[in-house]
């Protein structure tokens, strides 16, 4: 019977042939421990003298890191392997003998395993990171299907940007200046007012020179936009859809979180509702902190936004930002025009960032007015300011990043290992 590692809890007693490849190994005298790997997980298996040919033996003995062979034995229960299963092999086919593994059990340097991502996705740790970005993409899909989004799927070449910054890759398109998408958001809220509501997943890309272990210059983002929705509703959507994501990954990746040795008890803290701060009173705060160069109207940093999200055991909301450090898009507070009804959430334990939202505007004469202050007096934003014109209603927004909230519920420092090939400021390789 064929099978793979992640299903032989089912094989219990009886005999399965598994394709797999050679992980690690060590043998003692008359018995080899091989450390299997399948794609799916790890797995260990025992080859003893006794039960195996002379042939089969040798080859279990001899065998080199990262060899293919399909191995055939009886699973049984073992207690002490994270699995709870393991493999007393009966044979062995040989595949393809690999040679000089670059990736050896030793210690590697970081850029190192960079030069080699391509083979270091092979690793335990980076596995299991791919298998909970993997459920976070799956939970994602599962949350906003459930709840009656439709999928749309903005371009990824564009004639604007979405919030007028500099900071794009610029390309030619048969002889007009086009973008990398930023965001679709602006694609998505004229989705929204087609179709209600909806979510999109998909590559951007920022051209900013940074090197911070939050930045990555190509990632992944979820951006939902809902008509007849405003900040408020916003919010409790957005504390409703990453507490169902991390109770989706509590639930079904505990091998690799236990893989990655991660604390699961903060984890488990982070169910809704989410506690929420204004900018005015996050400034009052970092004050008290000990951060007395920072003054009201400035951005925050990451070491800003690690003082706050310490107050909490849970993501934090800071809310009403000023207007003139967010986006050109965001409606205005009623009654207090100098800051906008927008929210950053803050993931704990010093993660920063991962969720960016806004009621946007829903006001003709308003709009036009930014598009003056912001200079967006080109063709290219003309169709975005139709959707003022025709049928607007209250509606929100707001954009996931997919590789923060890895790093985050993962516990990994750094975002470059929470993308299968990462594009960083000085790496464009492999």
């Amino acid at each position: 019977m064929k099978t793979t590692i992640s299903n032989v809890k089912a094989y219990e007693g009886k005999e399965v042939t598994i394709g797999v490849w050679l992980a690690n190994k060590r043998s003692s005298g008359k018995i080899a421990f091989l450390q299997l790997r399948d794609g799916t997980g790890f797995m260990q298996a025992v080859v003893a003298k006794n039960d195996v040919t002379e042939e089969v033996f040798n080859v279990a003995k001899n065998m080199t890191q990262e060899s293919s062979f399909y191995i055939t034995g009886t699973i049984v229960e073992d207690k002490r392997s994270p699995l709870g299963y393991e493999m007393h092999a009966t044979n062995i086919e040989m595949i393809h003998e690999a040679h000089d593994y670059p990736i050896t059990p030793k210690e590697h340097g970081t850029e190192f395993l960079m030069d080699h991502r391509h083979l270091w996705l092979r690793s335990k740790k980076q596995h299991a990171i791919m298998k909970v970005r993997n459920e976070i993409i799956r939970s994602t899909f599962q949350f906003f299907n459930d709840n009656g989004y439709v999928k749309i799927d903005p371009p990824i070449l564009t004639g604007s940007s979405a919030e007028g910054t500099t900071e794009l890759f610029h390309t030619e398109y048969f002889g007009e200046e086009a973008y990398l998408s930023q965001s679709g958001q602006l694609y998505m809220e004229a989705a929204a007012m087609a179709l209600g509501k909806v979510f999109s997943f998909g590559p951007t890309f920022r051209a900013e020179k940074s090197k911070t272990r939050r930045h990555l210059i190509e990632f992944w983002m979820i951006e939902p936009e809902m008509a007849f929705v405003d900040h408020d509703e916003s919010l409790d959507i957005q504390e409703a859809y990453i507490s169902f994501v991390v109770e989706s990954v509590l639930k079904n990746c505990q091998l690799e979180l236990k893989t990655l040795e991660r604390d699961i008890e903060k984890l488990e803290n982070v169910k809704a509702p989410f506690p929420r701060i204004s900018y005015d009173d996050a400034i009052t705060l970092l004050k008290e902190k000990g951060f007395d160069d920072i003054e009201w109207g400035e951005d925050f940093g990451a070491p800003h936004e690690t003082a706050i999200a310490e107050e909490f055991d849970k993501p934090v909301f800071i809310v009403n930002y000023p207007a003139h450090i967010k986006a050109f898009y965001m409606k205005p507070v009623p009654g207090r025009p100098e800051v906008v009804l927008c929210a950053d959430l803050i993931a704990p334990e010093g993660y920063g960032e991962i969720i960016g939202g806004s009621q946007r505007i829903d006001d003709l004469e308003l709009m036009q007015q930014r598009y003056e202050e912001h200079g967006l007096t080109g063709d290219a934003y003309q169709w975005y300011l139709d959707l003022q014109k025709y049928g607007n209603v209250p509606h929100s927004g707001f954009g996931l990043g997919l590789e923060r909230t890895v790093a985050w519920i993962c516990g990994v420092e750094h975002v470059r290992e929470t993308i299968p090939f990462p594009r960083l400021l000085n790496r464009l390789y492999p």
